[in-house]
């Protein structure tokens, strides 16, 4: 009950260290390679003041560093924000300022996208390598973290108005991992009934 997301990836780690966990076109990353990069990037963001339901922004496309990226932020007891980078400029802005994140996690590819920000950015592909190469790469200590601290903060879609903001605690994110473990990936071997 008082799990957190991050530590089910560290128990995997120590586990299966060699184990292939991130696969995408570009690379692919085991459980003690994604572990020990997040670790770096959270110890980074300690470093930068992210404390327990501090929210992070992050805009990246969908491959290892995002996952790196989010991994990182909930070990340093942060929540993250996805910007998606194929919404418009003026959306990802309102977010922003919406969210309030103490930080902004982007890639490189995506800085024309962006509104100016006074907030810390890291580019995760450029500045991620060299601002974390001497950085740890164990599991960061941040106490006071329970299930009930933030995971994620979501927008609407904003059909309806404005998009809001939908806080997502650790909690519910690990109960819906845990009904789809029981409910869904462990019939795929079960036998196909028919009539």
């Amino acid at each position: 009950e008082e799990a957190l997301i991050h530590e089910l990836l560290e128990q995997q780690a120590a586990q299966q260290p060699e184990a292939v966990a991130v696969v995408d076109e570009n690379e692919s990353l085991t459980y003690g390679e994604l572990n020990a990069r997040a670790n770096q990037l959270a110890h980074y963001l300690i470093g930068l003041g992210v404390r327990p339901d501090d929210r992070v922004a992050i805009c990246c496309e969908r491959n290892a560093d995002l996952i790196v990226g989010l991994l990182g932020i909930l070990k340093a007891g942060g929540a993250y924000v996805p910007l998606d980078p194929t919404y418009p400029r003026e959306r990802l802005a309102w977010m922003l300022e919406d969210s309030a994140p103490v930080a902004l996690l982007s890639h490189s590819d995506f800085e024309e996208l962006l509104p100016e920000t006074e907030l810390p950015v890291l580019r995760i592909d450029v500045d991620l390598p060299v601002v974390t190469r001497r950085l740890p790469t164990h599991n960061p200590d941040v106490r006071g973290l329970s299930s009930r601290n933030l995971a994620y903060v979501i927008y609407t879609s904003g059909s309806t108005g404005t998009p809001k903001g939908v806080m997502i605690e650790q909690a519910s994110v690990l109960n819906l991992a845990d009904w789809l473990g029981r409910h869904i990936f462990s019939q795929q071997d079960a036998p196909v009934r028919t009539a």
